[in-house]
């Protein structure tokens, strides 16, 4: 199959990737659009640290081919803040030192960001089910879990 340009909205703005259209989106976002954010983890849909926004859900990178989000809205982790500030998630995470290495965060803060799209005011068990799909070694569970809930409360405080 050859390569063909597919037109993507990519974290706010219109961009053309070069690539076969079963390309993993994750690979196309990394290697051809320089997003290191979302990370390579288990590249079999497993882990969670892959996922991205696509037209507001959260959904892993590694198995989504490139052809299923042309023309649909995608958001990285690096696309959350806008305007150079921090989105509140990513400052709650900061505040809650949810973070240890870091390295399934990028996956967990897209799915935080879907919940909090879909419902501003989720109890704890409701963000405990959105996050229960992605894999953390580190055992910041709980304070991962206040983060996205001290970010609720600064979100709906703002709108």
């Amino acid at each position: 199959m050859a390569a063909r340009g597919i037109d993507l909205n990519l974290n706010g703005r219109a961009c053309t990737v070069h690539a076969e259209e079963n390309t993993p989106l994750l690979y196309v976002l990394r290697n051809d659009c320089d997003l290191k954010g979302t990370r390579f983890g288990c590249g079999a849909s497993q882990c969670g640290s892959c996922h991205v926004l696509l037209d507001g859900a959260s959904v892993p990178a590694c198995d989504t081919p490139l052809w299923a989000a042309e023309g649909k809205v995608v958001r990285t982790v690096e696309g959350l803040g806008e305007d150079g500030a921090l989105h509140p998630l990513q400052q709650a995470f900061i505040d809650e030192q949810a973070a240890q290495c870091g390295y399934c965060l990028s996956g967990i803060l897209i799915s935080a960001a879907a919940l909090l799209q879909q419902n501003p005011n989720p109890s704890e068990a409701e963000v405990r089910q959105a996050l229960d799909k992605h894999l953390c070694r580190c055992g910041s569970h709980n304070r991962i879990v206040r983060a996205v809930l001290r970010a609720a409360a600064v979100m709906g405080v703002a709108a």
